[in-house]
């Protein structure tokens, strides 16, 4: 019965620790994974789609770049299962945006349609 309780409490850790990221902190965490080289979170956290279009520019783009992102969030729009992100880092000059869908009950940063236009 001991054992079946430490069990059962594990489990609850391990469920609870797994926790949604909300679209913000989803960008985010695909921004500095992209950065810091972190591939395989990177993937956790896009689509297939995307991961194969960040993987194709990850060289070029992190070249010279270090340091924290220093992630600031400008707007974010929610509608359903696909939320839009706009925000800056300290390695981009401009805003970027990302868009994001729900896939599986998490949000994943997605590839824009061809001729889809962000909210913003």
């Amino acid at each position: 019965m001991k054992n079946l309780s430490l069990i059962l409490l594990l489990l609850v850790v391990a469920a609870c620790s797994q926790q949604d990221l909300s679209p913000t902190q989803t960008a985010k965490v695909v921004v500095e994974s992209f950065y810091s080289k972190d591939n395989q979170k990177l993937k956790e956290y896009t689509t297939v789609e995307s991961y194969e279009s960040f993987l194709s520019i990850q060289d070029l783009m992190t070249a010279n770049t270090s340091g924290k992102s220093n992630f600031k969030v400008l707007q974010e729009k929610l509608d359903g299962d696909i939320a839009w992100v706009k925000f800056t880092t300290s390695y981009e000059e401009k805003p970027e945006i990302f868009k994001l869908i729900k896939e599986n009950g998490r949000w994943k940063v997605a590839e824009k349609g061809l001729r889809e236009k962000s909210p913003f």
